[in-house]
């Protein structure tokens, strides 16, 4: 059998390098032209089934509803069925209401709009409303609290930048902080801040991974936007490795400050996502984050300094790396607030969440190297106590934290 397989590997035909002619682009070319025919001739002939006697299939997503000003509802709605969608008349808690719709009520698939309706809701208080197509399709959406929704002035800018500052910018550095305390500790104790820093990151991808699918759901069915995460996080570690690689060809395996970066960047892009959802939910109006909710935030993300500043414990880095790190890390938080809270979009939202779990992947490789690599010169397995204490240490700090963060 081995023999049959080698002589048929043998027997097929070598590459001829030759140049394309005008005939072989004519036959690389015929089989595209002649399948756009048939897709053509399909369209034109509804795939020769003629006229559906069966009603249309309807279906509306409604990715954001909001309060631009006292008595003014705003809906944005998505046709993602197969077909067309008229909007015929609005309800609001009940009572027909009139509205306007821009650019028209009828939306065609994956087409969008916005309708507006002038109805005098009331402060904290929830309302209902219905939206019915000219088939008598209904579809729903709710206000569960009615609270103005942000607007995009110079006060508000300010007030989320701060947020994100509180969030994202000050737990990092007070992490960072630690970093001379790590510099006394030995061999075995930077195994076990290697471990903790991978065990963190771990935490952040599941925790993004969370984020990203409960995104998903708000994102018009004909996306597919659960399908997205899982292709784009295979995507960007594919790309990132291949990047680091031929880094690595030029410089050896990241390590130190080259590492520090990497490791900040990942940690940007989840805390850019924990950022979204504290705008998105200003926008909203489903949660009021007050002190204790921006301490909790705080609180967990503080470790992520102690991950960024364990590869560079062996170094001696200048002082300006240090805060270019911390803005690296936190101050994606500020951009997140104020993208989720002035032009908040769940389905971009769930590609830049799965993104950043690429990211983070591809640095817990990076960072699980280089213990790997330390552990070996110690002629001692992957996996010891103080490898295994850290990593665990990781995980729990940061579950133990995300519990004073409220949903």
């Amino acid at each position: 059998m081995a023999d049959t397989t080698l002589r048929t590997v043998r027997e097929l035909p070598e590459p001829t390098g030759k140049r394309f002619t005008t005939t072989s682009v004519i036959l690389l070319l015929l089989p595209l032209v002649l399948l756009a025919g048939v897709l053509a001739l399909i369209v034109a002939t509804d795939a020769g089934l003629g006229d559906r006697e069966t009603p249309p299939i309807e279906t509306l997503n409604i990715p954001k509803v909001t309060l631009p000003e006292p008595g003014q509802i705003e809906l944005e709605i998505v046709n993602h069925g197969p077909d067309p969608i008229t909007i015929a008349q609005v309800l609001v808690d009940e009572a027909y209401w009139q509205f306007t719709i821009e650019p028209g009520n009828t939306l065609d698939r994956l087409d969008s709009a916005t309708i507006a309706i002038p109805y005098p809701w009331v402060k904290d208080e929830a309302h209902a409303i219905s939206m019915i197509s000219e088939t008598g399709v209904v579809f729903e959406a709710e206000i569960p609290v009615a609270i103005q929704s942000p607007q995009t002035n110079a006060e508000s800018f300010t007030r989320f930048a701060l947020v994100g500052f509180y969030v994202g910018v000050i737990p990092v550095s007070l992490g960072l902080l630690w970093y001379p305390s790590m510099q006394r500790l030995g061999r075995k104790g930077m195994s076990f801040i290697l471990a903790l820093t991978v065990g963190l990151l771990v935490f952040l991808a599941f925790d993004m991974w969370e984020e990203a699918h409960e995104v998903a759901l708000g994102v018009a069915g004909a996306f597919d936007a659960p399908v997205l995460i899982p292709v784009l996080v295979l995507l960007t570690v594919a790309f990132l490795m291949l990047v680091g690689h031929l880094i690595r060809g030029k410089t050896g395996d990241a390590k130190g400050v080259p590492l520090a970066y990497q490791i900040a960047t990942g940690i940007g892009l989840h805390n850019m996502g924990e950022g979204l959802a504290i705008g998105a939910a200003f926008a909203l109006g489903e949660a009021a984050l007050g002190v204790f909710l921006i301490i909790g935030f705080t609180l967990h993300n503080v470790t992520e300094g102690v991950g960024i500043a364990a590869p560079m414990v062996k170094d001696r880095p200048a002082w300006r790396h240090f805060v270019l790190l911390a803005m690296i890390a936190g101050a994606p938080a500020i951009v997140g607030v104020w993208i989720g809270a002035f032009v908040f979009s769940p389905l971009w939202t769930t590609v830049f969440l799965a993104i950043g779990i690429g990211a983070i992947i591809q640095v817990v490789i990076d960072v699980s190297r280089l213990i790997l690599r330390d552990q070996q010169r110690a002629d001692e397995p992957a996996i010891t106590w103080p490898t295994f204490g850290g990593f665990a240490a990781g995980l729990a700090v940061m579950y133990l934290t995300a519990l004073l963060v409220a949903a």
